[in-house]
């Protein structure tokens, strides 16, 4: 018998959980930073994240409650690597997943130019180990832990890497 669970009615906790869990996915925004070389910042998640440990990664996260894809986009590149978002130069793309802990993520994608000294970013303590700038040409780099990620974050960067050549930029 469940908290709250009464004797004579069989399952009345039933209605009330179901009523605070969310059937919608999560909803995350992902920033797919660019330097003046052409390339996407990436870093590494620390081997005890849940999600995706030890993992290549974009600068990303989900959105809190009543939040805008923008401000979140923004908020994350922040909290994530200490510069601001200058420009948004375009989307990537929308990704739906299911990740290990089964919960479904719409995942919004964005190419943007930032603000701050790209040599020294501010990685997030405890939840992020390194950074690299990543050339077209080393998108192998992504496939570590594939199996984690199901090579997600690489087709991430390969669409980042194709809209960045229509751009131009």
């Amino acid at each position: 018998m469940f908290p709250g669970q009464d004797q004579t009615s069989p399952r009345p906790w039933a209605a009330r959980y179901c009523r605070g869990v969310s059937t919608e996915p999560l909803r995350c925004a992902g920033a797919l930073i660019v330097d003046d070389d052409g390339r996407l910042f990436v870093q590494r998640r620390s081997p005890d994240r849940r999600l995706f440990p030890n993992c290549w990664d974009i600068v990303g996260g989900h959105l809190e409650p009543g939040e805008e894809i923008e401000d979140a986009l923004r908020r994350e590149v922040t909290e994530e690597t200490g510069w601001t978002v200058a420009y948004v130069l375009g989307l990537v793309g929308e990704y739906r997943y299911v990740a290990d802990d089964g919960l479904e993520r719409i995942e919004s994608d964005w190419l943007v130019r930032v603000d701050g000294d790209l040599a020294r970013p501010t990685l997030e303590a405890g939840k992020h180990t390194e950074y690299r700038w990543l050339a077209e040409q080393d998108l192998d780099l992504l496939d570590e832990h594939r199996d984690v990620n199901d090579g997600l974050i690489r087709r991430i960067a390969e669409d980042a890497f194709a809209l960045l050549r229509t751009i131009g930029s």
